[in-house]
């Protein structure tokens, strides 16, 4: 068997922290809310390791006085300063570019399944020069369930129209796992994404631990599908 013939058939990807590093679009989000109150900005370093978990875990780093009430509240004015930030400091993690060109010469078809809303997230592919070559793009809206569900992942598998288990799915944080295992789908945990201290990514009980994205030019590096 080829090299190119042991990359998965189907890849599917996280969006935040796993193919982009977002980070510097989400702090320039929750700076500016900061600002217009007369507060001090936070840093990268605050802010960077909850960026997978979403605007309520971000508003909470930027506002940490505030009630799950009062957090919740801030959420759509994250989403609308967040919109006028999206991709302006952005860009693909290291080595990002290279293995989709890699899935891609293989004939992989390869996909993303993010819990941000889709509406952002395909606003984001342009930039990034992926909205032709995505196959298929699942938001945290696009159904009645998000991860941890495996309702998205299995949805996105039958878009691209593979079974579960030919495709893997890469994801940084332990919703992402969690949704590949009941959805039947071997996983690679992204060790260079989004994670609190506190995070044990072995407990997460991933087929396959990474370290880079180039890493994952090596066919070998992937775990086999059904």
């Amino acid at each position: 068997m080829s090299d190119a013939a042991r990359f998965p058939p189907g890849a599917l990807f996280d969006l935040d922290g796993t193919l982009l590093d977002s980070a510097p679009d989400m702090l320039a989000t929750v700076n500016r809310m900061l600002g217009s109150r007369g507060r001090a900005p936070v840093t990268l370093s605050d802010i960077r390791p909850v960026v997978s978990r979403g605007a309520r875990a971000m508003a909470s780093v930027a506002f940490p006085e505030l009630d799950a009430d009062g957090v919740a509240a801030l959420v759509p004015e994250f989403l609308a300063v967040y919109g006028e930030e999206l991709g302006r400091h952005s860009r693909p993690f290291d080595g990002v570019e290279a293995m989709l060109a890699a899935l891609e010469a293989a004939g992989t078809r390869w996909g993303i399944v993010t819990n941000k809303p889709e509406g952002l997230a395909q606003r984001i592919l342009p930039q990034l020069g992926w909205q032709d070559r995505c196959a298929v793009l699942i938001g945290g809206d696009t159904l009645a369930e998000r991860k941890p569900h495996p309702l998205p992942l299995l949805h996105a598998a039958e878009a691209i129209g593979l079974a579960p288990a030919a495709c893997v799915y890469v994801g940084d944080d332990a919703r992402d796992i969690i949704a590949a295992r009941a959805a039947g789908m071997p996983s690679i945990v992204a060790l260079w994404g989004y994670r609190l201290e506190t995070d044990d990514p072995v407990a997460w009980q991933g087929d396959v631990m990474v370290e880079q994205p180039a890493r994952l030019l090596a066919p070998a590096a992937w775990p086999v599908p059904a």
